[in-house]
């Protein structure tokens, strides 16, 4: 007879500081692309379009991998990041762009089983205030991503690609035996911070509730995936200034998601999910307009500061709304996925129409449209009820 009480599989894992720490990694690794692609075209000799198709092969990886988190969300967590130290590391080896293309999708599903187990995991844990706690677990992710261009610009002239990627793959090694290692040392204790749900599991949703969901995520890993993933090469070729490489916009606009993030945990507490969310959809599409009409680093600079700042709610404030609908694990890494393959389809097709018009500027008309496509989205609920919070 087991007499110690257990955290059931939607709780059950690493304490919340080795999830802070899988974050910050999940979130550098998300984005490396990104930084680095310039460096990785040209020394594969790779157009746009081509160089579309690795961001297109992560983001694929990652939609598969969300699609497939397990039930005991632990072995997403730690098995995703056995998944990303094997990816990384392999493309940190790879010679053209079939391999990077191959070896970029497993660190992808890698990818999107830590981010999908981990959200739905936090979501089941923190039940009172569930936007603000994501929020607060998502500053970590953004902290990592603001790392990638810093670490990628201070190393990468000293160590070269291949070795940053090798020693970046182990430290989800780490990540993963501390993690790992957390949970069995702990084996019949509830994460103190948690706060498991009694109530019996409510049936599978509709898809017609979820339908929403699954476009706002859908479509917002396109605009942020189109944004981050352009931006340094955007800034080596419009900018009159190339701080860092070109990596300083993405840096900036990092921060700004980061420190948005930090204040979006507290803005969630007094202000719903709804507005919140739909008021930086607004700002996002003006302030992405604005940067097609940048000439100098200034006022890119600034462009950067606020696109973070505006995107920065999204995020945490949707997810929160879709946790308040109490979706069996399944459902919520289904709509997290979706995210992945918005992020797969949208950069790509950003490739495509710099390659076929000549302008990177030109193809930052896809980022806008979606940026209204998203807002217009938010405004729509087919599934409302009187039991269920709005969007």
């Amino acid at each position: 007879m087991q007499l110690s009480h257990r955290p059931d599989d939607t709780t059950a894992g690493p304490s919340v500081l080795w999830l802070a720490l899988g974050f910050l990694l999940t979130g550098l690794g998300t984005v490396l692309l990104g930084p680095i692609l310039p460096s990785v075209s040209q020394n594969w000799h790779l157009a746009d379009s081509q160089s579309g198709l690795l961001l297109f092969a992560k983001f694929l990886g990652s939609f598969i991998g969300g699609v497939t988190v397990p039930r005991k969300l632990r072995f997403g967590i730690l098995g995703g990041t056995l998944l990303a130290c094997a990816g990384f590391g392999a493309f940190g080896l790879s010679q053209g762009l079939l391999s990077g293309m191959l070896t970029l999708f497993v660190a992808g599903i890698g990818l999107g089983q830590i981010i999908a187990s981990t959200n739905i995991l936090a979501g089941h844990r923190y039940r009172a205030h569930t936007g603000s706690a994501l929020a607060s677990l998502n500053f970590f992710w953004s902290l990592g991503a603001v790392g990638a261009g810093v670490i990628i610009a201070a190393l990468m002239p000293h160590f070269g690609l291949r070795n940053l990627l090798l020693y970046f793959a182990a430290a989800f090694l780490v990540i993963s035996i501390g993690g790992g290692l957390d949970w069995r040392l702990r084996p019949g204790k509830a994460s103190r911070d948690s706060q498991p749900s009694d109530a019996p599991r409510n049936p599978s949703l509709p898809m017609e509730a979820l339908l929403p969901f699954v476009l706002l995520l859908f479509f917002y890993g396109g605009l942020e995936t189109c944004l981050t993933g352009w931006l340094t090469t955007y800034t080596l070729r419009y900018s009159d200034t190339h701080l860092l490489g070109g990596q300083s916009a993405t840096i900036l606009m990092w921060t700004a998601l980061t420190a948005g993030r930090g204040l979006s945990s507290i803005a969630l507490r007094y202000i719903r999910e709804s507005t919140v969310q739909r008021v930086g959809l607004v700002f996002s599409f003006v302030f992405t307009g604005a940067l097609t009409m940048t000439h100098h680093a200034t006022e890119l600079s600034l462009c950067c500061i606020l696109l973070g700042l505006s995107l920065s709610p999204f995020f945490p404030a949707t997810f929160g709304l879709l946790m308040r609908r109490s979706p069996s694990a399944r459902e919520a890494g289904f709509v997290l996925a979706v995210s992945g393959l918005g992020a797969a389809a949208f950069p790509w097709l950003m490739g495509i129409v710099s390659t076929h018009s000549g302008s990177l500027r030109l193809a930052m008309a896809v980022p806008m449209v979606l940026a209204l496509l998203l807002l217009a989205v938010s405004f729509w609920n087919p599934a409302r009820s009187s039991s269920s919070p709005a969007l």
